[in-house]
Parts: C-alpha cells; structure tokens; sequence
C-alpha cells in the first residue's frame, strides 16, 4: 500500500471514531474520557484544545495522557493535557463543598459556601450549577432529603426524625412532605405500607409492558420479555405497597399507553407521579419537551437544561427513569448519533424511533 493509500485509510478510522467528533465540536465533557496525538507536530492534547483541527490521518487516540507520553508524545501548551484542567480544579472545589453542605446541621448559606471556596456568591452559585445541575440550596435540600428519608426508618418518632435531618418545625416540613417522600412521613416510615398502586400488564409488538399507577398519577411504565418478571420487580420497587390489579378503566389507560407504542403519532400525555432527585426531575422533565420523530444527544440535553459539563450526570439520570415512553428516554442518543443503553433494550429503543421518524 503506497504512503497516499495508508493516509486515506488512517483518515477513514479517525472520521469513523466516535472520539473524532468530539475533537472536531472541542467537546470540554470529552476531557479526561481521553486524548489525542497528532503526528505532525508530535504533541498531544485535551479534545477540547483550541488548536487548529489536525488531519485525520495524523491522529490517535490514548486512553490517558501517560499511554500518549509513553507513545513519544509531549504535552501541548495550550490545552495542557498533563495538568488538571479548569474544569477538574472546579469540580475539586465544588466536591469539597458539597462533603461540607452534607456534615452541616443546618443549611450554609451561598455567602458561607463562597467564602469558604474564596469565590464570589455569583461566581460560586454559577459554577456550582454547573458541576452539579442544582444551585447548592437545592443540593441542600436534597441531601436533607435524603437524611430524613434515612432517619425516619431509624428513629423513635416521625419528630425526631424531622429534626434529626435538620428541619427546623415540622411545619416546614410538613409543607414539603409530599414532595420530599411522595406520601405522609408516618406512612414513608411504615415502608409505604397502605399506599395502593393499581397496574395492569398488556401486550404489544415489543412484548410486555406494564402500567402502574399511584394515587398521584403513574409511577411505572415498564417492557420486557416476561410479564411475571415485570410484575415482580414492581413489587420489589414498592415493596410494602398494597399493589391492586387493575379494573375495566385501567385497562384502557394501559390500552392508551399500548396504542402509543404501536402508533407514536397518536401522543400520550398522561399524569405522573416523579420520584427523584431535583437533578432528575429536571432532566427528565427537559426529555418530556422532545417531540416524537427527534432527538438530542446527552450533551445537548445537559446544555438545554443549563449544565453543560454534566454530561455524564444526565446520563444517570436518564438511566433511572422508570417510566417508559411518557419520559421519552429513548429519544436521548449518543453525540454520533448511536444508540447507548436502554433499560428495556436497545433493540426497543431503536423499534421506538424508527416508530417516530416513520409517523411525521
């Protein structure tokens, strides 16, 4: 093979690497997942680097930035690949931060947090949206969240519970309950216990899928292979739960559900009771505006929802949606355009879209 042949060919690997379009769009969420070296000129960089775009032909790809060293490369002086980048120094401030937010007995507010970080209130509320999706009073609030949520299966009494995670009356808490647990403290300490959810199980050209619904609005939408599977892992979901089959009308919003699977163009908007994380609910409450027959990829998705370097944490979050469909988590794809994991299959997943792109 003549030296034009061998160029073409290395030029057809790099523009068919997922990693290459990160490089060409200087994707900063990319940085750290790996880098790139360029023959030419024998350095190597972040794939954010602001330097001119290298030949295709000229580029490989390194896990980290010692296996491009060991490969004979030097570091780039702009980007400065060997360095922790601006945005790890960040995430560094912002870990610290939140380890102190989660000892605190009370809630610090954003003037304490910034003096601590010796950055400005401003500064420090947007950087800290941006490493975690929330404004630190909303990481407070969840993480208080998730304290009385613990204590209320430890405690004595549903008060000292409330006052254990850092609630000063049970009033304010009490106005939060619903949102914070999704039922009554007394009733989340009995582990549900007296809550119904009604769900049926119905059959599609994807197999089984199931609908389960709260007294709050649907809570499951789940497909598989095995309908007892589906049916079990609802009861380990909601494991004290007093779980009701469902009547002549449930089974016609399941038959809805169902007859949107078949026929995308037909919409489903249905009421729907979300348990997550503030990070979450805002993740998925930016999938519920994509509309059928589009998608978006997860770093866009971050972008839409303000918190371009999470990436990774609307990917999680994606992951634990547990509504099918009515969350559209399928219409969220890979930059490149591939279909990363789906809870219920990525053939389903595909199934889906080409089902949305085929009804516009």
């Amino acid at each position: 093979m003549n030296r034009q042949a061998a160029n073409e060919a290395a030029a057809a690997r790099t523009r068919t690497d997922p990693r290459w379009a990160a490089v060409v769009a200087r994707d900063r969420g990319a940085d750290g997942d790996f880098f790139y070296s360029v023959r030419s000129t024998g350095v190597y960089c972040r794939p954010s680097c602001g330097a001119r775009t290298a030949r295709p032909e000229n580029v490989t790809f390194h896990a980290t930035a010692a296996d491009a060293e060991r490969a004979g490369f030097r570091p780039c002086k702009r980007c400065r690949p060997d360095r922790l980048s601006r945005s790890s120094e960040q995430a560094a401030i912002i870990e610290k931060l939140c380890r102190y937010i989660e000892t605190a007995e009370q809630p610090p507010t954003l003037e304490e947090l910034a003096v601590r970080a010796r950055l400005s209130p401003y500064h420090l509320h947007r950087t800290f949206r941006a490493v975690t999706g929330v404004t630190p009073r909303a990481y407070a609030s969840a993480h208080r969240a998730r304290r009385v949520r613990s204590a209320l299966s430890a405690s004595a009494s549903v008060t000292d519970a409330i006052y254990d995670a850092g609630y000063g009356s049970n009033g304010r808490f009490y106005d939060e309950s619903n949102r914070v647990l999704g039922m009554t403290p007394s009733r989340y300490r009995a582990g549900g216990e007296g809550t119904q959810i009604r769900f049926a199980v119905g059959e599609c050209s994807l197999g089984s899928i199931l609908v389960a619904q709260s007294e709050r609005g649907v809570c499951a939408i789940s497909m598989g292979d095995d309908p007892d599977r589906l049916v079990r892992e609802l009861q380990e979901r909601f494991s004290r739960a007093h779980l009701v089959g469902g009547d002549e009308a449930f089974e016609a919003l399941v038959a809805k559900v169902v007859g949107f699977v078949e026929s995308p163009k037909s919409g489903l908007d249905l009421p729907l009771d979300v348990r997550g994380t503030v990070f979450q609910q805002r993740v998925w409450q930016a999938m519920r505006e994509i509309r059928p027959g589009e998608t978006t990829s997860y770093s866009e998705l971050a972008q839409r929802i303000g918190v371009p370097r999470s990436t990774r944490a609307v990917a999680c979050a994606c992951a634990a949606n547990v509504i099918a469909v009515a969350i559209p988590c399928h219409r969220v794809v890979r930059s490149d355009g591939g279909l990363s994991g789906y809870r219920w299959g990525v053939e389903r997943k595909r199934a889906l879209l080409e089902r949305e792109a085929r009804a516009e």
